[in-house]
């Protein structure tokens, strides 16, 4: 792919400009771009990037791009660790007209394209500027517009607005879960991050996906108190672990391993969940001393004949349901 900084423009005339960049904005707004969030460790790049496969098996053109500094996003796409946006810039001495889309876009299994963000030194910067730099890179490459789907990779919890960055440019939000307290607890944040931005990005949860859970007591609970669409609930499969172990997605696997094609369908539904475009939510989220009653109750109170006993007791967390 050549840019503009390798190839002689012609002069064009402020109309032609304004024709262009009208084109171009017409062609963005037809493409969708999702942003994955969820809590360290809940197996979001593990489900971010059968995803992305899925998609790509529908026939849609698909770029990852993974928003954690530790860039190991698209591990499992690729097989092994890509250079960053940031490492590249860096080679360059930030000069952005001697960069090539072959620098910084990888080719993964299945058809997807990848991308790693990267990011400043561990206690050091913000991430969301790299988010930003990012997506300048990939315009400037003329990259940005020429997929079906991007999909941001972000690392973990919301808890400003650098790890909320990826939410300016999504359509979308999926929210990876588990059935546990804490993953529940952050989706809440995330929640919240997506109800402020919406307030000025056309942005939408389309839902929650659980991963790896044998049960969905505290999933539905929650989503009782905080209604949102429930994509996917995949069971405790252990080899959806063992696949980023071995630096493969579950499509990959499937080649030596047929018994595994059924773990594939749940992947390929959400997959055409996605593309069925949900009208998605603009979500409310629960008041962290409400949630922490919630969840903590049914530690403290197991579901008994489909009901919660209900007391206003002390409990394990240190405060007082009034």
């Amino acid at each position: 792919m050549k840019k503009w900084g390798k190839v002689k423009l012609k002069i064009r005339s402020n109309e032609q400009f304004k024709g262009l960049r009208d084109q171009k904005e017409i062609k963005e707004d037809q493409k969708m771009k999702i942003a994955v969030y969820g809590k360290g460790g809940i197996g979001k790049s593990t489900t971010s990037c059968n995803i992305s496969i899925a998609l790509a098996r529908r026939g849609e053109k698909v770029l990852q791009i993974g928003c954690d500094p530790k860039h190991d996003s698209t591990f499992t796409l690729t097989g092994f660790l890509i250079p960053t946006i940031i490492d590249t810039l860096q080679s360059k001495d930030y000069h952005y007209e001697d960069i090539w889309s072959e620098d910084v876009i990888h080719k993964g299994y299945g058809g997807v394209d990848c991308v790693e963000a990267g990011g400043p030194p561990a206690g050091a910067g913000c991430g969301g500027y790299v988010v930003g730099e990012t997506v300048k890179l990939l315009k400037e490459l003329n990259a940005f517009y020429e997929y079906d789907i991007i999909l941001f990779d972000v690392l973990g919890d919301v808890v400003c607005g650098g790890f909320a960055a990826p939410l300016n440019y999504a359509d979308y939000c999926i929210i990876i879960t588990d059935n546990g307290f804490d993953a529940l607890f952050a989706a809440n944040r995330i929640t919240a991050s997506i109800r402020e931005k919406a307030r000025t990005h056309p942005l939408r949860l389309a839902g929650l996906v659980g991963n790896r859970t044998s049960k969905r007591d505290l999933i539905n609970k929650y989503v009782e108190a905080c209604p949102m669409p429930v994509i996917e609930v995949l069971p405790l499969i252990e080899d959806i672990r063992v696949s980023r172990v071995k630096g493969k997605t579950l499509f990959e696997m499937v080649g030596s391993e047929p018994s595994l094609n059924y773990v594939c369908e749940y992947y390929l539904d959400i997959a055409d969940q996605i593309l069925s475009q949900p009208e998605g939510i603009v979500p409310k989220e629960i008041p962290d001393r409400e949630l922490f009653s919630l969840l903590s109750d049914l530690y403290l109170n197991p579901i008994n004949d489909g009901k919660l006993k209900n007391n206003n007791k002390e409990n394990l967390l240190g405060f007082t349901t009034i």
